[in-house]
């Protein structure tokens, strides 16, 4: 073969590789236009309205605003970045471009993972079958909230610890503290990523304790990056998460998530994996092939193998935390020392720039011809929340105050704030002792006649579903007003016989 007929099987196979990237990429963005998540989510809108909020103030919020009950409670808007942007996504391209931020983010994690084992592989191939493995064990069993930016600026630290690690460079993680600085001002999952800095550190100083007393097990690979170097990059970490309007304070927040409890019995994607979904399967399996990996090396990597456990201990705990197990073992796989002739060249910034617009253009083809439009938006919105009940009560105003079900409230924060909502997804607000009462209370639970918050409602707002509902139409004191296919409206029976 000529050198000029090697050039071209070269150029054919690049050309391969960057159709399959884009095929990905355009395949995870056409689900996420599918799924609608982005305006499904009933976290999405308390984001929206908290970013309004931001802006509209110049400030970010101390306390609960927006909540009747809970306004005067301490409170940490510990994604007051995210929030900002979302707002502004909506402020300027309404709904669409609320929807299209979320599939922008969705589209981010993809990459990011991608990325992240392109460069720890040194294949394209491998890299992007993990990649599509990793995806499907986690991606759409989540909604693109906050967390997203977590998920990427994950990948990233992961990447730039295990290159160091492998090559025993140091100065790899010297843009550790930029990103902690941004991470810690978009979610509060940045203790994941400082976790993770951490953990590297204190294995490596363990293994040098352990050397220094002659313990040096023969079938643990060694510590490769200086210690002292690598403890100053971990303290300039932590130092750039506490550069924020909340500085300390999101540590608070971390300190109250660790001690709650009903949350995670309560809401479905903070228990134990089911096993009912095929990304569950897909996650244990992922794990399993990590450890697997990491164990049939001659010398195991203790950093690789002590994050791998505490991950699967942290991801089968909590669904929402699949990511968490599936990214550190696609890693683990992917960085398998191969001999250097087998390293392929990156894509380089202008044939990544070539994917991306080539992504774009088939997605905005592909939405032209679906309900990704403002009216579809619309439409998903209307058949999740009770759209027409708020309409009917603008409409129909009774006195407030306002009591909603739980799952209602980050809507009800964004579509009626002329009455403030008796709670909302904000755990991290109300905390265990305002979260159970209006659990019970939603079932029909007898208590709820002694719940304050019902008992000086003036309006109800409840999914047709509640248990609560069948309560309210045997009591005397509330009066069903309105109800449509998902919603219940009551008021007091006083206020609608004036």
């Amino acid at each position: 073969m000529s050198a000029l007929q090697e050039l071209g099987a070269l150029l054919r196979l690049r050309l391969l590789q960057l159709a399959a990237l884009a095929g990905l990429l355009a395949t995870v963005g056409f689900i996420a236009v599918n799924s609608k998540y982005c305006v499904r989510d009933l976290d999405i809108w308390w984001h929206l309205k908290v970013g309004d909020w931001i802006v509209q103030n110049l400030a970010v919020p101390h306390t609960g605003i927006l909540s009747r009950t809970a306004a005067h409670r301490p409170w940490v808007a510990y994604s007051w970045g995210y929030e900002i942007l979302l707002s502004r996504a909506y402020a300027w391209f309404g709904l669409h471009g609320m929807g299209t931020f979320g599939v922008l983010l969705t589209l981010a994690v993809a990459f990011c993972v991608f990325w992240m084992l392109r460069r720890l592989a040194g294949r394209f191939w491998p890299a992007l079958v993990l990649t599509a493995i990793a995806c499907s064990a986690f991606l759409f069993d989540m909604m693109p909230r906050p967390g997203f930016f977590s998920i990427t600026l994950f990948s990233v630290t992961l990447a730039l610890i295990l290159e160091a690690n492998r090559s025993g460079q140091v100065q790899k993680l010297y843009w550790l503290p930029l990103i902690f600085l941004f991470w810690s001002n978009l979610h509060i999952q940045f203790i994941y990523g400082l976790f993770l800095v951490g953990l590297f550190l204190g294995i490596n100083l363990v293994q040098r304790v352990a050397a220094h007393f002659g313990i040096v097990p023969g079938f643990l690979a060694p510590a490769a990056v200086p210690a002292g170097p690598l403890a100053i990059v971990f303290a300039a970490c932590v130092l750039a998460t506490l550069v924020g309007p909340y500085s300390y304070h999101l540590y608070g927040v971390i300190a109250e998530y660790s001690r709650a409890k009903l949350t995670y019995s309560m809401i479905i994607e903070l228990q134990p994996l089911s096993f009912r979904s095929y990304s569950n399967y897909v996650e244990l399996l992922l794990g399993a092939a990590g450890f697997f990996v990491v164990g049939r090396q001659k010398r195991i990597d203790l950093f690789k193998l002590a994050l791998l456990v505490l991950a699967s201990v942290a991801a089968f705990r909590t669904m929402r935390d699949a990511w968490f197990l599936c990214i550190p073992a696609a890693a683990c796989i992917a960085d398998v020392p191969v001999e250097e002739a087998e390293h392929e060249p990156r894509e380089t910034w202008p044939e990544l720039a070539g994917v991306f617009a080539c992504v774009a253009l088939t997605l905005l083809l592909f939405a032209r011809g679906t309900d990704f439009t403002t009216r579809g938006l619309d439409r998903a919105i209307s058949g999740t929340f009770p759209v027409n009940a708020v309409n009917f009560l603008r409409q129909n105003p009774p006195p407030g105050p306002l009591y909603n079900t739980f799952d209602w409230g980050g809507f009800l924060m964004w579509y009626m704030p002329q009455y403030p909502v008796s709670i909302d997804g904000r755990n991290d607000l109300y905390g265990d002792e305002m979260d159970a009462p209006a659990f019970k209370t939603d079932n029909g639970d007898p208590s709820y006649k002694t719940d304050p918050v019902l008992n000086e409602a003036g309006i109800v707002l409840l999914r047709k579903t509640d248990g609560l509902v069948s309560t309210l139409d045997l009591d005397p004191r509330f009066r069903k007003i309105y109800e449509d296919k998902i919603a219940s409206v009551f008021v007091r029976a006083s206020q609608d016989a004036r």
